[in-house]
């Protein structure tokens, strides 16, 4: 597509399970193809493109601290399956001719290159997306506020959370079909209501940095870019209080 963007560099969230496709575990490379191809139409329209990725798809925490694994060990697993993802994107990315590094938390020189900031920025301002893997590189730490943490310190004119649904509802539309969905919300209104859009550190953050967090569904074909061209279906999360609905 083209239009014109409304914004110089972005960050993209998508969680781990976008991957997944029809696959019930691990990495479905027809969703990752997808994905690299909307992160790759953003791209195009000129915009620096950052990407974190969850690793639900292949580890969720909570579940190995069920399991009786503790809360520390069972993120650091879940960091490394971040690291998984980001590799696929990477892969798929260069297949489309699109530059890509990935830049690791948890330093693993072989795979990826550890993260610097400064040569984060670098990469970007060379005109490559850049995948933030491995989460913030500590325990106790989601990866929505990793990409929170990173779109800051990459000064991101906007976090873009991918999800299954097209923006903030009240209650999960699936499954409550009586939920209120939101245009537009306060990063208050978000904390207030316990709205379970991201987890309250990565919010306190955007809204301490003034980062707007726009919501969509990323499950729509084109609709990264239609988010950054200001089209398209989603809620946006800011400072401002707006009128709902």
């Amino acid at each position: 597509m083209s239009c014109a963007a409304k914004f110089r560099r972005v960050m993209l969230k998508a969680s781990g399970e976008v991957l997944l496709g029809d696959s019930a575990y691990g990495v479905d490379f027809s969703a990752v193809d997808r994905i690299s191809r909307d992160i790759k139409a953003v791209h195009d329209l000129g915009v620096e493109v950052c990407v974190v990725v969850g690793g639900g798809n292949i580890f969720r925490g909570i579940s190995g601290v069920t399991a009786g694994l503790d809360r520390a060990s069972a993120d650091y697993m879940g960091m490394l399956a971040t690291v998984i993802n980001a590799v696929a994107i990477q892969g798929t990315l260069e297949a489309h001719g699109v530059y890509t590094r990935v830049l690791s938390a948890i330093p693993m020189t072989t795979i990826c290159e550890p993260y610097i900031r400064r040569r984060a920025v670098r990469h970007l301002e060379k005109g490559r997306v850049v995948i933030f893997a491995g989460g913030t590189g500590n325990p106790f730490f989601t990866t929505d506020t990793a990409a929170a943490l990173r779109a800051t310190e990459m000064g991101c004119d906007a976090l873009l959370k991918g999800t299954q649904v097209d923006g903030v509802y009240s209650a999960d539309p699936q499954r409550n079909k009586d939920a209120q969905r939101y245009d537009t919300l306060s990063y208050m209104d978000v904390l207030s209501k316990d709205l379970k859009v991201m987890d309250a550190a990565a919010i306190s953050l955007a809204r301490e940095n003034l980062i707007p967090i726009l919501v969509f569904s990323i499950q729509t074909a084109g609709s990264f870019a239609d988010v950054v061209c200001g089209e398209g279906r989603y809620t946006m999360i800011s400072e401002e209080e707006q009128g709902h609905g």
